[in-house]
């Protein structure tokens, strides 16, 4: 018997009772896709006969090795699903965009194939906004993804589908990218873990390119554990991304101190987010974390700048796409990457660089060195996630300023390369899920860990999945 929803712990431990094989689970998970996907538009392409394929040597290993194969496999027949970003060799890859809608890649990501070695089982690829441009998933060529808590409502973005495919039990894990909240959004939209990683533990190697300096690769999952599991899975040099280095990750410590920024608690943030915070800042306190308050006066400024240095990365990283070597040509391109191309190439413009550009990686420069003199006196950092709970799908649609700001809390982390964990809390009284944000030092990836499974067990939490 299969019962929703599965931890990876819980799923190896069914495996190997024998209460259901690694195929069984395919059939299980497949039929939720077919049942839920048409309503709520998460999967772009099913990959059902590689699903298959790879549940059928999952139980071939189990059979042959029994409970030794989890050494051998971590992520023994634990479903997965990426986000239509990461290239999965011979399975179609679109970005979120109809200039790939026919692509398919001759190799698979970095993170792809450590997940598959792993012994992980993919079921399909996760629909997102198109070039990861959005927070809200209505920026995806093939329609928007609706959060399966309320369909009326966005998922988050830009790794919509990674979201909500947790979120509606169609896969166990799911892999995304983060910009600058594009997994912790959707994480805190759909009631789940997300991982931000430090700029350069994870590699990008085979992940469609947004914004280079900015881009971390992470993923989604129910517990914090289970986000552990994957990062010990993802991590490390693969001699393929040059940014990324087998760094030591600092062990956590027996007393904690975490720090409270006060310009992370001003005007714009919805009543309901702050009281979220504040609740697991006290219930952290009761388990015997320290908590100050610190100031990062700089971070006021870190969405205008990361709208100054996104976009002219990404005129930069599209400029591939002229439609010659593979995909449609430029005029495929949605409404959001044209205004993000005309925005980078202007402040990359000669007369505008010094203005715009290099005056934004000055300021980039300046808020990077304050959150590294806040982590002299602070073991992490507490904040919100987004100044509201989920918004209605076509709330912010026709206002592209009002739909940036909805990453105004997560912008820090990417413009300072530091690790944030998205920790789901609650649920409004609209009964929409609620939660915060823990951000570290570089690599302090297992400190992070280590306070999300605190805060699990201060609160008794158990993961859960929308009622569809």
């Amino acid at each position: 018997m299969i019962e929703p929803p599965l931890t990876i712990s819980q799923t190896h431990e069914g495996l190997f009772k024998k209460d259901y094989s690694v195929v069984e689970l395919v059939d299980s998970y497949l039929e939720r896709i077919e049942k839920y996907n048409a309503k709520l538009n998460i999967f772009l392409t099913v990959s059902d006969s590689v699903a298959y394929t790879q549940a059928k040597k999952a139980d071939k290993a189990i059979s042959e090795l029994g409970n030794s194969a989890i050494e051998k496999y971590p992520l023994l027949g634990c479903i997965v699903a990426h986000k239509d970003l990461f290239l999965t060799k011979g399975v179609r890859t679109t970005a979120g965009s109809k200039v790939l809608t026919d692509y398919i890649p001759a190799y698979s990501s970095t993170v792809v194939s450590r997940i598959e070695k792993a012994g992980a089982v993919m079921v399909g690829k996760l629909n997102c906004d198109a070039w990861a441009h959005g927070s809200s998933g209505e920026n995806s060529d093939f329609s928007p993804t609706k959060n399966p808590w309320n369909l009326e409502y966005t998922p988050g973005g830009s790794s919509s589908g990674s979201g909500a495919a947790l979120a509606a039990n169609m896969c166990l894990i799911a892999t995304g990218t983060d910009t600058c909240g594009s997994i912790r959004l959707p994480a805190n939209y759909c009631y789940l873990f997300g991982l931000k990683p430090t700029y350069g533990a994870v590699s990008r190697f085979g992940v469609v390119a947004m914004a280079s300096s900015l881009d971390s690769i992470g993923h989604l999952a129910r517990t914090a554990s289970d986000t552990e599991k994957v990062f010990n899975i993802t991590k490390g040099e693969d001699q393929r991304d040059s940014t990324v280095t087998n760094s030591e990750f600092p062990k956590p410590k027996a007393k904690v101190k975490i720090g409270i920024p006060k310009e992370f608690f001003v005007g714009g943030l919805e009543k309901e987010v702050e009281i979220c915070v504040l609740d697991a800042i006290r219930t952290l306190k009761k388990a015997g974390v320290e908590f100050i308050e610190i100031s990062l006066p700089t971070t006021k400024h870190a969405i205008s700048v990361y709208y100054v240095i996104q976009p002219a990365e990404v005129s930069s990283n599209l400029g591939r796409y002229d439609g010659t070597r593979y995909g449609a040509g430029r005029e495929t391109f949605g409404d959001e990457a044209k205004r993000r191309i005309m925005l980078g190439t202007y402040v990359l413009s000669a007369g505008y660089y010094d203005a715009y550009y290099l005056k934004a990686m000055k300021v980039r420069t300046k808020i990077r060195e304050e959150v590294d003199r806040a982590f002299e006196k602070v073991d992490a950092i507490i904040a919100p996630v987004a100044p509201s709970e989920p918004f209605k799908l076509g709330e912010k649609v026709s206002d592209p300023l009002k739909m940036y700001l909805t990453d105004i809390f997560a912008a820090t982390a990417n413009l300072s390369g530091i690790p944030s964990l998205a920790v789901p809390s609650g649920f409004s009284k609209k009964n929409l899920p609620l939660g915060f944000q823990l951000m570290g030092p570089r690599f302090s990836e297992y400190v992070l860990f280590e306070l999300g499974k605190l805060y699990e067990r201060s609160t008794s939490y158990k993961p859960r999945v929308a009622n569809l």
